[in-house]
């Protein structure tokens, strides 16, 4: 079983505080699948106005973590790492639900699963669990693109 701590994780994805969502990755497959790790604290920047009086993680960054996680996935499937050269964006979100709010102190595992890669398009499967319950899931399609200027 592949996992990767925090410096890892920081060789995959470009993110850094306060958008790096992921805190470790527990296992993967490249190709197939992978399991990250975001442990939410009171201290998360988003908790000062989303809701003071009582804290709830944004849906759309439960979204984000996704797919962070997604795009370690792609890296290590594709044999690659992030650069200054390339970005990874969202090409589509669908099928998205929210279950379950996220709240501080709460450890949320991230399991996605490579279910399509065609044409520079990655589509995954994925779901935000805390414990074995669902918090959120969606179906996600991204792609990696070089920045403009970066072509050799």
């Amino acid at each position: 079983m592949n996992s990767m701590d925090i410096n890892e994780v920081l060789r995959y994805l470009p993110h850094r505080y306060p958008f790096l969502l992921i805190d470790r990755v527990l296992s993967y497959e490249a190709g197939k699948d992978i399991v990250a790790l975001k442990n939410v604290t009171i201290n998360e920047p988003f908790f000062n106005g989303h809701f003071p009086h009582h804290p709830v993680m944004p849906g759309v960054l439960i979204v984000e973590a996704m797919a962070q996680a997604a795009a370690i996935l792609s890296f290590v499937t594709m044999g690659a790492k992030a650069n200054d050269k390339s970005i990874y964006y969202f090409v589509g979100i669908d099928n998205a639900r929210f279950k379950r709010p996220v709240t501080a102190g709460d450890a949320l595992h991230l399991h996605v699963a490579l279910t399509r890669h065609t044409r520079g398009i990655w589509k995954f499967s994925a779901e935000a669990r805390v414990g074995e319950v669902v918090a959120a899931e969606a179906e996600l399609m991204c792609t990696v693109r070089d920045l403009p200027g970066s072509a050799t």
